[in-house]
């Protein structure tokens, strides 16, 4: 994936830490925890830091190393932290939706750090500006603190208050909450978004990946069941399982793009399942016309790696990606997209001159990045080039936290495959089957919702035919 204007994005990663023993630097780990999580999220960041009680944050614009300097860090004191990535889908933008969100109410103040998006939070935000909210932002955490909020005037704790609302919320949501004697941890009852739990030390650790746990040293313990709800005070941790048990539906595109590939998400390796995706590609490709796979950096490598194992033929580097380019070379113009193109990926013309070349990438979304792919590594001198995509066409809408196009500027729901061929210059195009997706996830229990391909949504969606 290379621009925001051009594919799609994954909305958010989160981070949170409670350290009892206030022996580690949780602003430092979160931190790193968050850097480790960038994938997830470029346009804003954010920590919060529990000092005795009060809670301090900042965020801001940017990359971590944007929106943080040292001054900053030493600022955040405290023993328990939660951070935040975030990319904004098209309504969602502005400064005031960055996270964590922060609130103060009569119980004292509230920090939460949110992935995913609730399906129904117009008819809830509607239902609580009728009683008397005042909503600052667009975000889906502000939901969930005035519905937190009200809840715990009738309940003995905030995590029973997060209980009772989670009947009445519908969609994706990873949640991190935190009060100033307690950090929970949420996940919703479908598992539509990762979250695992760590340890340090004496330090419990929260992360929507497990990448995030390694880099900050932390040990993997599990992952956090759908519907699980984990308390963690000073004097230990406990976990609510009241709403566990409804049928899982994890995002499938977790493990085609979203999450980094040294990550294990509750128990299927990143990696394996994209290798198994591009096995599945070669094994139903009957041409097999290629010299040499290549893969589009960096999602598309391991599944173009998959794809050389199966069909025995020649792995190599056939585009080399510049790490030093960040989204402030965004643009929104067709000319300085295709240029940019350049500049983000260069063919190696020793690896593609005079080869018939299969380049793997993860999706087609409008076509337009795939065009341009196919044509700079014919620029390279390659005689052919074959799209193999290692997901099926995206024929719908994800109402669940993924920043995917509606209907009308999906290509796939507009042109037929060999249209799209046609369309982006290809000598020929393939995509990865519906019926091979649960073979890509073998390693784990989960279900998975593949609803931007089938159609097949997981929960009622309003609106949604």
């Amino acid at each position: 994936m290379i621009y925001s204007d051009v594919k799609y994005h994954e909305e958010c990663g989160v981070f949170g830490i409670f350290d009892p023993s206030k022996k580690l630097n949780v602003t430092s780990a979160t931190y790193s925890g968050l850097y480790a999580l960038q994938h997830r999220g470029q346009q804003s960041c954010g920590i919060a830091v529990n000092n005795n009680g009060v809670i301090y944050t900042h965020n801001d614009e940017g990359l971590l190393s944007e929106a943080f300097n040292e001054m900053i860090l030493n600022y955040l004191k405290g023993n328990v932290a939660i951070g935040h990535v975030r990319y904004a889908s098209a309504d969602n933008k502005g400064r005031e939706n960055n996270l964590p969100y922060v609130s103060k109410y009569t119980k004292g103040q509230i920090a939460i750090s949110y992935n995913g998006s609730l399906v129904n939070s117009q008819g809830l935000r509607e239902t609580l500006e009728r009683d008397g909210a005042m909503f600052h932002t667009t975000s889906d955490a502000e939901i969930f603190a005035y519905m937190i909020a009200r809840e715990r005037l009738k309940t003995t704790s905030t995590e029973q208050a997060i209980l009772n609302i989670m009947g009445r919320v519908s969609g994706a949501y990873t949640l991190l909450v935190m009060t100033p004697n307690k950090l929970i941890a949420v996940r919703d009852p479908k598992g539509f978004r990762p979250l695992c739990l760590g340890s340090k030390g004496d330090a419990a650790v929260f992360a929507s990946e497990s990448c995030a746990l390694d880099a900050m040293g932390a040990h993997f313990v599990r992952d956090v069941q759908p519907g699980e709800v984990v308390v963690v005070t000073k004097d230990g941790m406990e976990s609510h399982l009241d709403k566990c048990g409804e049928e899982t539906s994890m995002c499938i595109f977790e493990h085609i793009y979203f999450a980094r590939p040294d990550s294990v998400l509750d128990g299927q390796s990143v990696h394996l399942a994209r290798q198994n995706a591009g096995r599945c590609l070669a094994r139903n490709d009957k041409e097999k016309v290629g010299d040499i796979v290549i893969g589009v950096p960096d999602s598309g490598l391991d599944a173009a790696l998959g794809y050389a194992y199966e069909s025995g033929i020649p792995y190599g580097i056939g585009l080399n990606k510049n790490r030093y380019v960040g989204r402030t070379f965004i643009q929104t113009q067709q000319d300085e997209r295709e240029g940019l193109v350049r500049l983000k990926l260069n063919p190696l013309s020793s690896v593609l001159k005079g080869k018939r070349v299969i380049m793997v990438d993860d999706s087609i979304v409008r076509g337009t990045t795939s065009a341009n792919l196919i044509s700079l590594v014919r620029s390279a001198g390659a005689k052919e080039v074959h799209l193999r995509i290692s997901s099926p066409p995206f024929l719908n809408p994800c109402y669940f936290g993924t920043d995917i196009d509606s209907r009308d500027k999906l290509i796939a729901c507009r042109l037929s495959i060999e249209e799209i061929r046609k369309e982006i210059g290809a000598d020929s195009l393939a995509y990865l089957r519906v019926e091979d997706l649960p073979e890509i996830v073998k390693d784990t229990d989960m279900k998975f919702c593949d609803a931007c391909f089938t159609g097949k949504y997981p929960v009622h969606v309003p609106g949604e035919n």
